[in-house]
């Protein structure tokens, strides 16, 4: 039996065949290539809301959380005000400085700063927070609305002459950084009732300067319009690496 094969039925099938593949390879193609545009398109807009975020905030950071008494630990506050969660401010206070100058609510007006408990004689953390805060002072001690504060614990060594030694050995800037003395029970209240700096101690008549209370390593820093913006311990680099920069965050508020 002869078998006769008709070559144009296979010439077309063969065309047939390399014309489907061809279209084939074609739509694969194309399916590709609109799957980049579109992920292309997709990284392109988000981009563009990046950058327009970014400039909407004109590149500025987060803004500092504002604090009050319900934000903390209660031992840290006192008693007559663990409830309050809105619209705490520093109260009045005036005490003096090493340079015997009077420096109340009011020296401060305007100005952000940075609040420390301390005492002269103190051998353990104080020291180091000392040298912490002389970064603090290097960084700023040119701006005009920043100032420090230090309240002793301990004001009946920490005398007017005894604060003017320390203030000499820290190099503290005058009008700048101001180591601040005076009567005992109002340090005590400012420390308990604006800044929460101050813990009970865990045995009475056992915390600092024979006091019922220990003051912390932390440093406080304070806003224009008087408000707790942020804690930091005064004992770590990084804590006040984050100050510092803090301190140029809310200068631009």
């Amino acid at each position: 039996m002869i078998v006769i094969i008709n070559t144009n039925v296979f010439s077309r099938f063969k065309h047939k065949h390399l014309s489907f593949s061809a279209n084939l390879l074609t739509f694969v193609l194309d399916l590709e290539i609109a799957i980049l545009m579109r992920i292309a398109l997709f990284v392109f807009i988000f981009l563009i809301g990046v950058c327009t975020v970014y400039f909407m905030n004109d590149g500025k950071s987060k803004p500092l959380p504002i604090l009050n008494p319900t934000d903390l630990k209660k031992e840290m506050v006192d008693s007559t005000l663990v409830r309050k969660g809105f619209g705490h401010t520093i109260g009045e206070f005036a005490f003096i400085d090493q340079t015997g100058e009077e420096i109340s609510l009011k020296s401060v007006k305007g100005k952000m700063f940075v609040v420390e408990y301390f005492f002269t004689t103190c051998g353990s953390i104080c020291p180091i927070m000392n040298q912490q805060m002389q970064r603090v002072q290097e960084k700023y001690k040119s701006r005009k609305d920043l100032a420090i504060l230090s309240f002793t614990v301990d004001p009946e060594t920490d005398t007017l002459l005894q604060m003017q030694k320390h203030a000499k050995y820290l190099g503290a800037k005058s009008g700048f950084w101001h180591l601040l003395t005076g009567n005992k029970e109002e340090l005590y209240a400012l420390a308990r009732k604006s800044f929460f700096v101050l813990k009970p101690a865990e045995t009475v008549n056992q915390g600092d300067a024979n006091s019922d209370f220990i003051h912390t390593n932390n440093f406080v820093l304070i806003d224009k319009q008087l408000r707790i913006r942020g804690y930091y311990d005064g004992t770590l680099k990084k804590e006040v690496d984050k100050l510092i920069r803090d301190i140029a965050i809310l200068g631009e508020e």
